[in-house]
C-alpha cells in the first residue's frame, strides 16, 4: 500500500533555530478566491518544544473539518507563543487587486504580533514587500510547514465566524454556509438580489458570466 502523505512538521522551524534564528513565524491567508467578504491572514509563532504541536492533527485548513478547525483554533490560541490576525477589506481588494490585498492582510497580521519574529515563512510564492523582516516564500507551505498550517487554521476559523455574522445583516446570499464562495445558492442570491456592498464586483462578474444580465449596470471603476 502507498504511504499516506506526511502532514506538516516543525522540521524547518527546528533547522532555522539551529541556524541562529530565535523566533520564526508562519503566515497564511484565507478567502482569496471568495466572491464576498475580506481576505484574512493569520501569523503564528510556535512555542517550544515543537513536539506538542505535531501531535494535534494540524493541517492545511482546507483539509480539516469545521468542528476540528474550531477545536484546533481554541487550542492554538492558548498554546502558541504569539498569534495575530490581519485583513484587507472588499474595498481594498477592489482598488489594490487580490494579490496586493492579500499581501496587505499578511503584513497587518505580522505587524500585530505581540512578539516580533526575526524570520517569516510565507505561504505561497510571494514575500511581503517592504516588511523589514527576513522572509522565505514557501509554495504549498500550508501543507508542509507547521507554523504556516497553524496560521491557516486560525485565519480560516476567524474568517468563517465573520462571514456568519455578515450573513445576519446581508441576507439572501447564504454566507453562513458558503462563507462567500461561489455555490449555487450564492449564485441564485446574486441573480435575484444583485451585488451587495460586501461583494467583490470583478470576481462576481467572472463568476456569473454569461448569465449576468443587468446585474452589472454599475460601472466597475
Amino acid at each position: 500500500m502507498p504511504k499516506a502523505p506526511k502532514g506538516p512538521s516543525a522540521d524547518l522551524e527546528r533547522r532555522l533555530l539551529s541556524e541562529g534564528y530565535s523566533l520564526v513565524a508562519g503566515v497564511d491567508e484565507v478567502g482569496r478566491g471568495a466572491l464576498a467578504g475580506p481576505v484574512m491572514a493569520a501569523a503564528a509563532v510556535l512555542h517550544q518544544p515543537f513536539d506538542r504541536f505535531e501531535g494535534l492533527g494540524i493541517q492545511d485548513s482546507k483539509l480539516v473539518s469545521p468542528g476540528k478547525r474550531e477545536e484546533l483554533c481554541a487550542r492554538l490560541s492558548v498554546e502558541l507563543l504569539s498569534w495575530s490576525l490581519g485583513a484587507a477589506s472588499v474595498e481594498e481588494i477592489h482598488f489594490l487587486g487580490i494579490r496586493h490585498a492579500t499581501l496587505l492582510a499578511m503584513r497587518r497580521a505580522i505587524e500585530s504580533l505581540s512578539t516580533i519574529p526575526d524570520l517569516i515563512l510565507v505561504d505561497g510564492r510571494d514575500t511581503i514587500p517592504d516588511l523589514g523582516i527576513p522572509q522565505r516564500a514557501v509554495p504549498s507551505g500550508d501543507r508542509t510547514i507547521l507554523s504556516i498550517s497553524a496560521a491557516s487554521i486560525i485565519a480560516k476559523v476567524h474568517r468563517d465566524r465573520e462571514m456568519v455574522l455578515l450573513a445576519q445583516d446581508c441576507k439572501g446570499y447564504d454566507f453562513s454556509q458558503n462563507k462567500g464562495y461561489g455555490t449555487e445558492a450564492h449564485r441564485a442570491g446574486l441573480i435575484k438580489l444583485g451585488i451587495s456592498s460586501n461583494h467583490r464586483i470583478k470576481f462576481c462578474r467572472t463568476f456569473l458570466s454569461p448569465t449576468q444580465g443587468s446585474i452589472f449596470s454599475e460601472p466597475l471603476g
